[in-house]
C-alpha cells in the first residue's frame, strides 16, 4: 500500500493508529499528509499483529472514504422507515435530542430512557457516565452473548475471570467453542506456532472447522449440550483422582459437596446427550487433567447456548480450579482491575445512580448475576479486596430482549426513547422481528451510525460517527485488564463525524452535566487515566508515540498473599455468590433451549438441530457488507448440512434453502459438508444487503438471511443467571426454496 507514497516527503506523517473491526484492534501505522490518510500498514512493533493484518484491517481506507458513509447528522421528515431526510447541523442535532430527552424523563422518569450498544467499538464508560448521570439504569449490549456472563459466573467463583492465558508455558488448550482460524489471524498464528513446540489442542465443536483440522482431540458435540460434557469431564477428574489435591485442600472450598454432586454425571450418562463416545470424554478430560500446565480459552459459543449458559459456565470454572490451572505459570491468569492506571469503572460515576434507580433496571428481577444485584455484590468484594471493581458498562446491563418488550408492552413500565450506538439491533440481537416491531414502535429513536442501516432507517435523527483512523483508542479488555495497549487518531473526523465520547459529552453538556465532563475530548480524558502511571509524558499522544501499551510485570500465584476476592478468600467450589442470589451454588445439567427429549412434539415437526453465531472471515457481526472488495469474498450466504442429509431431501451443493424453527425463516444457500453431524445444521450470522432498497417491511433484505431471525430470547429459552438468549441448540427444519425467495 505504500509504493505510490514517497516516504522521504518531509510533509508525511506516521501515526500509531489500530484497527477497529474486531476486538483484537490490531496495530496500524497511519501515513499522513494535510490532514488525510494516504496510506495504512500494520504496525510491526504492535504487540498483537506484530505487523500483519487480515483482510478486515487493510480495508481502512475503503471504510473511512466510503461513499455510503453518513458523513452529516440527519432528522427525519417523513414517515418512519421511509428514508426521508434532513440534514442539519450537530449542534442544532444535539440540543433537539436533549430537548426532547427532558420532555421524556420529565413525565416518564429517568427510566424512561434506554441506550443499545454493540461489541468493543464506542467509547463506552462515556456512555455509562452519561445514563447515570441522566439516572436511567437501562443501558445493554450484545455482551449478554460474548463474554460477560462468563466474566461474571467466574468471578463470582474465583474473585476474577482467568481470561488472560500464558498459552507460552502451557501444554494442553482447550478451545471451547472458539474457532480461531476463521475469526481471528493473530490468535491462530500463535496457537500454530506453540503446536510446532509440542502444545496439545482440543477443540470443542459440533463442526469440523478451520481449528479442529489442527487438533488433537475433536469433540464434535451435540450444540447446547455443553453443561454435560462439562460435568462429565468433572466427574472423571475427580473420580479418578486426577485433581490437583493439594490446590484443592489449600485454596478451594465445597470440593466434599462438588465430588458428592457429580458422581450421577459419568462419561455413559453425558454421551447419549452430547452424542459423544464415553471414551472419547474420559481420554479428553484426561488429556486436560494431567498435561499440565493447561489452558481453557473462552469461546462466546456457551454464552450463546440460553438457558444451560450458567451452568455450563460454572462447571468449566470448576474445572481450571480443581486442576489447579489458575494463576500459575502455563495456566489461565487472573489479573484483576489495574491498581497502576484509572480504570473504566472509575470513570462510569456509578456512584451517581441512586439504589431506588438501580432497582429499575429492566431484567433484574429475573437475570440477577448481570445487573445490580449480582454486580453490586461482586463490586462490594472486589473493592474489600483491591479498592476497585469491574467495569459496570458491561458486566451490569439491562436486559435486552426485555427492554425491547417493555417498548412494545410497557412492562414493567414505558420505555420511550431509545439510544443506539455502535450496532444494528435488527440484525445483531436475538428475535429480529421482534426487535424491528419495537424500533418501530418507540418514541423516540435516535442512532450514531457509519452507515444507513436498518435499525438507523427507523431513527428520528442519525448521528455521524467517526470511525478508528479518526479517533484515539485505548484496548484494556472490556475495562477489565491491569493492561492496556493506546492508539492515537490518525486524523481529525471527516465531514461532520464526531467520535461517540463527543455524542455522550455534549449531551451532557445539554442536560446539566456540565461540571461532571471536565475533558473536552478523548486526549484528555485517557491521559487523566494514564497519567498515575508514571510515565515521562505530556499527553495521551506523548504516552503513544513514546510507548505505546503498558503491561505490569508478570505475576503468578498472586492469591497467595491475600486469598482469592471472594468472601472466603478461597475458589468457592460451592458458591456463596449464586447460592446468595437464589441459583443453585453447584453446577446442575440444564438441557438445550429446545430438544428432543424435553420438546418431542417440537422435535418431530423440527428434526434437525441449529448452531449459529460463529464468526468468520471477512465479515465482523453484520460490519463490512457495504465494501464490495469483501463482500467478493463471500458474497452470499452459506448453512452447512450434511450431504446425506441433504440427498434426503432433495438438495444439492449450492441450492438456495429455507432454514425454519418457531420464530420464522430465513433462506441460504446450501454447503454440503462432512465435517458436520447428519442432525445439525450451521447458518452464518450476520447477513444483510445494504445495497438493496431501504422500503417495504424488509428494509436491506435484514430478514431473508439473518440467522437471528431463528433465534430465540422467550424467558424460558434465556439463561436464568445471567440472562443470555439462544442462539444455538435450537430445533429447525430445512427444506429447498422453490418460490424465488418470497418470505
Amino acid at each position: 500500500m505504500l509504493d505510490d507514497i514517497d516516504l522521504s516527503d518531509p510533509g508525511i506523517v506516521v501515526k500509531k493508529s489500530c484497527c477497529y473491526f474486531c476486538h483484537q484492534n490490531c496495530g496500524v501505522l497511519a501515513y499522513v499528509k494535510d490532514g488525510d490518510v494516504l496510506a495504512i500498514e500494520g504496525d510491526p512493533e504492535h504487540p498483537t499483529n506484530q505487523g500483519g493484518l487480515c483482510c478486515r484491517g487493510n480495508i481502512a481506507l475503503k471504510h473511512l472514504n466510503h461513499p455510503a458513509r453518513i458523513n452529516k447528522p440527519l432528522r427525519r421528515v417523513g414517515e418512519r422507515g421511509s428514508n426521508q431526510w434532513e440534514e442539519i447541523p450537530w449542534e442544532q442535532a444535539i440540543d433537539e435530542i436533549a430537548e426532547r430527552l427532558s420532555r421524556i424523563k420529565e413525565e416518564f422518569g429517568a427510566e424512561a430512557l434506554a441506550t443499545a450498544g454493540g461489541t468493543l467499538r464506542t467509547d463506552d464508560w462515556a456512555r455509562r457516565r452519561f445514563m447515570n448521570l441522566f439516572g436511567s439504569p437501562n443501558g445493554f449490549h450484545n455482551a449478554l452473548l460474548c463474554w460477560i456472563p462468563t466474566f461474571m459466573v467466574e468471578t463470582a467463583i474465583s474473585g476474577w475471570s482467568p481470561f488472560e492465558t500464558d498459552l507460552g508455558n502451557s501444554r494442553v488448550l482447550v478451545l471451547w467453542g472458539q474457532n480461531p482460524g476463521a475469526s481471528g489471524m493473530p490468535g491462530m498464528r500463535g496457537i500454530t506456532d506453540l503446536k510446532k513446540l509440542g502444545l496439545k489442542v482440543i477443540c470443542i465443536d459440533p463442526r469440523y472447522t478451520e481449528t479442529a483440522a489442527h487438533a488433537d482431540l475433536w469433540l464434535p458435540l451435540r450444540p447446547g449440550s455443553d453443561s454435560a460434557l462439562a460435568l462429565a469431564w468433572l466427574n472423571v477428574i475427580i473420580h479418578e483422582g486426577l485433581y490437583d489435591a493439594a490446590f484443592v485442600e489449600n485454596w478451594c472450598v465445597g470440593f466434599t459437596e462438588l465430588a458428592e454432586h457429580v458422581a450421577q454425571y459419568t462419561p455413559e450418562w453425558a454421551a447419549p446427550l452430547t452424542w459423544l463416545d464415553p471414551e472419547l470424554i474420559r481420554e479428553s478430560a484426561r488429556m486436560y487433567a494431567t498435561t499440565k500446565p493447561g489452558n481453557i480459552q473462552w469461546g462466546t459459543s456457551v454464552d450463546q447456548i440460553g438457558k444451560a449458559a450458567g451452568a455450563t459456565m460454572h462447571a468449566r470454572a470448576l474445572l481450571r480450579a480443581i486442576t489447579g490451572n489458575l494463576d500459575c505459570p502455563g495456566g489461565d491468569l487472573m489479573t484483576g482491575p489495574s491498581l497502576d492506571f484509572v480504570t473504566d469503572e472509575e470513570m462510569e460515576a456509578n456512584e451517581w445512580l441512586s439504589e431506588e434507580q438501580k432497582a429499575k433496571q429492566i431484567g433484574s428481577d429475573r437475570y440477577k448475576l448481570t445487573t445490580w444485584p449480582g454486580y453490586g455484590r461482586i463490586a462490594e468484594i472486589a473493592k474489600a479486596t483491591w479498592g476497585k471493581a469491574p467495569t459496570a458498562e458491561w458486566m451490569c446491563e439491562a436486559h435486552a430482549p426485555s427492554v425491547f418488550r417493555a417498548i412494545l408492552t410497557s412492562d414493567p413500565y414505558p420505555v420511550k426513547a431509545l439510544i443506539v450506538s455502535a450496532t444494528n439491533p435488527v440484525n445483531s440481537y436475538g428475535n429480529s422481528l421482534e426487535v424491528l416491531e419495537a424500533l418501530k414502535a418507540v418514541d423516540f429513536l435516535v442512532t450514531c451510525e457509519y452507515w444507513m442501516t436498518s435499525s438507523a432507517l427507523m431513527s428520528d435523527y442519525v448521528l455521524p460517527i467517526a470511525g478508528a483512523l479518526e479517533r484515539p483508542i485505548i484496548h484494556n479488555t472490556y475495562g477489565c485488564s491491569d493492561s492496556l495497549i493506546a492508539s492515537q487518531r490518525a486524523i481529525q473526523p471527516k465531514f461532520e463525524r464526531r467520535t461517540d465520547f463527543t455524542f455522550w459529552h455534549d449531551l451532557g453538556h445539554r442536560l446539566g452535566q456540565t461540571e461532571m465532563w471536565p475533558w473536552e475530548n478523548e486526549e484528555e480524558a485517557y491521559y487523566y487515566m494514564l497519567y498515575p502511571l508514571g510515565y515521562d509524558i505530556s499527553s495521551y499522544d506523548d504516552f503513544v508515540e513514546r510507548y505505546r501499551f503498558h503491561f505490569p510485570p508478570m505475576e503468578y500465584y498472586k492469591y497467595g498473599e491475600a486469598g482469592f476476592a471472594t468472601a472466603s478468600r478461597r475458589i468457592e467450589l460451592y458458591s456463596s455468590v449464586l447460592e446468595e442470589l437464589g441459583y443453585p451454588p453447584l453446577p446442575t445439567y440444564v438441557g438445550p433451549p429446545e430438544n428432543e427429549i424435553d420438546d418431542p412434539e417440537v422435535a418431530e415437526k423440527f428434526p434437525l438441530v441449529l448452531t449459529t453465531g460463529g464468526g468468520f472471515m471477512p465479515y465482523h457481526h453484520s460490519e463490512q457488507f457495504q465494501i464490495k472488495e469483501l463482500r467478493f469474498l463471500k458474497a452470499e450466504p452459506y448453512m452447512e448440512i450434511n450431504p446425506k442429509t441433504a440427498e434426503s431431501l432433495g438438495i444439492a451443493e449450492g441450492d438456495w434453502v429455507w432454514i425454519e424453527t418457531l420464530r420464522g425463516r430465513i433462506r441460504q444457500k446450501a454447503g454440503l459438508t462432512n465435517g458436520i453431524h447428519e442432525r445439525v445444521v450451521f447458518t452464518q450470522r450476520g447477513w444483510w444487503y445494504p445495497e438493496r432498497s431501504a422500503l417495504g417491511s424488509d428494509p436491506f433484505g435484514v430478514l431473508e438471511s439473518n440467522a437471528n431471525v431463528l433465534t430465540s430470547t422467550s424467558d424460558e429459552h434465556c439463561d436464568p443467571i445471567g440472562g443470555s438468549w439462544a442462539n444455538r441448540g435450537l430445533l429447525c427444519r430445512v427444506y429447498k426454496d422453490t418460490e424465488g425467495g418470497t418470505r
